[in-house]
């Protein structure tokens, strides 16, 4: 069993919450959820899978607090729920470990030494129960594993990474996989939600109230680094709606998307096209009648 505690942000995950944690394969020592007051049966499932980890020596410890944004919510679970193993991992409810890199993660992370702190992961992306190959979606490389203590979430409304206070990492081989199981009614109330807060961030970024220059000493990759510089310095820079119409041809066309399937068109459709011209339009109403996009609660779907 590995040093290792997995921190989960929760929000009624019932139905993803046990294939997350069985996915470790009994490795972690300790599962944390920290959840935003579910009103399904995620704690009941909580208190359950903490019964049958504790047969194999392993727990889950369940706390409640108030959403604010993810990254309040995660350095939170960091900081408040008592952390003492040697390796932290940031880890949603919907992901889980395919069986070759629980093995390699059991293998590799005792024998790590300083000054590595850091471990990229790489993560493939089921959407309808299909896996989104193509349309510069995999893999996506992203900081989730680190030494307790020596990282925390950006204060960023959008597009939150890992930032290690002492970065050196070592990249995993095996993949993660974000295996989306709710159905599409859910996962487009879930962009609406992002939307607006694409929106806010956007707002306050046009009116330097954020910093949006990516972390040279710690953002969860290099791959990240390049997606938030082509993201603020280029793509935001086209004609609202056209560039919506642009980054969908790229994605489909010319990083073969259309090779993903029906799954994949819905998939590159409306997360390429749909959210980004909706993210257009909501940008298009604030400016006409003078619009401050509030804070995003919790999403409520």
């Amino acid at each position: 069993m590995v040093d290792l505690t997995v921190v989960i942000l929760t929000k009624n995950e019932e139905k993803n919450l046990r294939k997350c944690i069985e996915s470790f394969r009994g490795i972690a020592k300790r599962f944390v959820i920290v959840d935003s007051y579910s009103t399904d049966g995620t704690e009941a499932l909580c208190h359950e899978l903490d019964t049958e980890l504790r047969k194999i020596g392993s727990q889950l410890d369940f706390y409640q607090n108030t959403w604010v944004s993810y990254a309040d919510q995660l350095n939170w679970g960091l900081q408040n729920t008592h952390v003492t193993t040697e390796w932290s991992m940031r880890f949603d409810s919907d992901e889980e470990l395919m069986e070759d890199l629980a093995a390699e993660i059991e293998e590799k992370l005792p024998t790590i030494k300083e000054p590595v702190n850091g471990i990229i992961l790489r993560r493939r992306v089921y959407f309808m129960g299909r896996w989104i190959k193509h349309g510069g979606r995999y893999p996506e490389l992203l900081l989730r594993i680190f030494r307790t203590g020596k990282a925390s979430c950006e204060q960023k409304l959008m597009d939150e990474h890992m930032i290690l206070s002492e970065r050196t990492t070592v990249t995993f081989q095996h993949d993660l996989i974000d295996n989306i199981q709710k159905d599409l009614e859910w996962w487009t109330a879930k962009h609406n939600w992002y939307s607006n807060r694409e929106v806010l961030d956007h707002q306050m970024t046009l009116n330097n109230q954020m910093n949006t220059a990516p972390e040279d000493d710690g953002t969860s990759s290099g791959q990240a680094k390049i997606k938030r510089v082509v993201k603020n310095s280029g793509y935001y820079r086209l004609p609202k709606f056209w560039r919506a119409h642009i980054y969908f041809i790229y994605r489909y066309y010319i990083k073969l998307g259309f090779l993903d399937g029906p799954e994949g068109r819905v998939f590159h459709f409306l997360q390429a096209y749909w959210y980004r011209f909706l993210v257009d339009a909501k940008l298009l109403e604030c400016e006409k009648k003078g619009i401050k996009m509030k804070p995003q609660g919790d999403l409520k779907a």
